[in-house]
């Protein structure tokens, strides 16, 4: 082509693969503007406008709006600049859709009710500082005073979830119905309790195994046993044997009963749910199910334990 090229409207259209009505609308608001008109009257096109619509019709494929559009052609603004802030634009809109889709999804696998929706949707539409003051406020209501101890300090910070700047689907899933359940009375009691068990299991300066620690690793391939049968018996007494010691009492029928009583608080779905959702959110490894080991030493010790 040469610098006398000239295009008819119609022309133009076919070459940009644009509708006449289309090119006609960019020139009526000067993005595309004719180069000059024949004696006639009518609009008259040079070689750049082709080049000029192609790179409209990218930019508006792209989603910029038009007042953009023409600070751009007409290089009143860097296309590296525009495109810079689109792609951040487009950042948002991505991870909004992924929250929604997170909550559409659990919508429709729980059947939830449109009470059940809007907190899910509330829950995931939370800013970063509220996700933080929604979790604070959760362990400082089960833990209370016993935060302020340099080794539930630790815990606490374990137990705190970290969504992602860019989550994916599994994980907001994840933090909303982590959230929801932080949000239950019932599960924070529960929750509380374990902590005040653990703050009186603990060593006086030493940190040493809990007693759900101790039962999955002392119980073992004792599953496959009868809880009730005399070859459970060794298993149980190791078990106790090593939380005597942790206590520093005997091994006598009260201290079965309180660790009867602290393995069936710990035993409970909720708080290996929530530790496995905080697994997704967080990126960590799920953590070994101790439900199986906890059921069988608890049955195990319930029928060494005199009436």
């Amino acid at each position: 082509m040469t610098g006398d090229t000239r295009y008819s409207i119609g022309e133009l259209a076919r070459r940009a693969g644009l509708t006449v009505k289309t090119v006609r609308f960019y020139a009526d608001r000067g993005i595309v503007p004719p180069t000059g008109r024949t004696p006639a009257g009518h609009r008259w096109y040079g070689a750049e406008a082709v080049a000029r619509l192609e790179l409209v019709r990218t930019l508006r494929e792209l989603g910029l709006g038009l007042p953009t559009i023409r600070q751009v052609v007409d290089r009143e603004l860097s296309l590296g600049d525009v495109a810079a802030a689109h792609a951040e634009a487009l950042d948002v809109q991505i991870r909004a859709l992924r929250l929604r889709r997170a909550v559409l999804t659990a919508v429709a696998r729980r059947g939830a009710s449109p009470e059940e929706m809007d907190l899910m949707h509330r829950l995931a539409t939370l800013s970063e500082a509220e996700r933080r003051r929604l979790v604070g406020e959760f362990l400082d209501a089960v833990f209370g005073s016993l935060g302020s101890a340099p080794e539930f300090a630790g815990i606490m910070r374990s137990l705190t979830p970290e969504l992602p700047e860019e989550p994916n689907t599994e994980q907001v899933e994840a933090w909303v119905e982590l959230a929801e359940l932080t949000q239950g009375q019932e599960f924070r009691a529960a929750v509380g309790e374990l902590a005040r068990h653990h703050a009186a299991d603990r060593g006086p300066a030493v940190p040493r195994r809990d007693p759900v620690a101790l039962v999955r690793y002392g119980v073992g391939s004792a599953l496959g046993l009868d809880p009730a049968s005399a070859q459970a018996d060794p298993v149980v007494a190791a078990v106790t044997a090593q939380y005597a010691e942790l206590r520093g009492r005997p091994d006598d029928a009260e201290l079965r009963r309180q660790l009867l009583a602290r393995l069936e608080a710990a035993n409970d779905p909720r708080r290996e749910r929530y530790l496995r959702l905080l697994a997704v959110i967080n990126g960590w490894t799920p953590p070994e199910s101790s439900a199986p080991a906890l059921a069988w030493f608890a049955r195990a010790l319930a029928v060494r334990i005199p009436a």
